[in-house]
């Protein structure tokens, strides 16, 4: 690690700031966006998360989106009650359960997921395609470097930066 100048640390600072009150506002807009269809962040996450890889067992999801288990047997429970999601026993192991999409969960998703989509487009046309993919590897650079500098090397083979 390089000892930063005055200079230096009032631009890191200033980096941080930026990047703050950016995700402020970017989180802010689609926070709004998500509770314009009746649902809060954590099951917009939840049906989302459904919607694009299928069903998954409940302990997948709690880990995934760090939800205390008695706290995601809730936030099923009421999607269920709301008919957007159905448990089904997991064959071989009647201890388990996946939650899926069921048909009118789906349909739902179909319909807001691509306005949801268009919204988060639209927060983010103010940068071109090249400035994007630009900020992507800076932050994937950063994001890296820090967890690497921390020892925190669990890889899940996911792309989380």
């Amino acid at each position: 690690m390089t000892e930063r100048d005055a200079e230096g640390k009032e631009l890191d600072l200033k980096l941080i700031r930026v990047i703050r009150n950016m995700v402020k506002e970017l989180y802010g807009s689609l926070e709004r966006d998500i509770d314009s269809y009746g649902l809060s962040g954590e099951t917009f996450q939840i049906l989302e998360f459904l919607y694009n890889k299928g069903p998954q067992p409940i302990q997948k999801i709690s880990d995934t989106f760090t939800i205390p288990s008695g706290s995601i047997t809730y936030v099923v429970d009421k999607l269920e009650k709301k008919g957007f999601v159905e448990r089904l026993p997991i064959p071989g192991d009647r201890r388990k359960t996946n939650v899926t999409l069921t048909a009118e969960g789906r349909s739902y998703f179909d319909n807001i997921f691509p306005r949801h989509v268009q919204s988060i487009s639209n927060n983010l046309s103010f940068a071109t395609d090249g400035e994007k993919l630009e900020l992507i590897h800076v932050l994937k650079k950063i994001g890296y470097g820090i967890k690497n500098r921390e020892g925190n090397t669990n890889n899940d083979g996911s792309d989380s930066f």
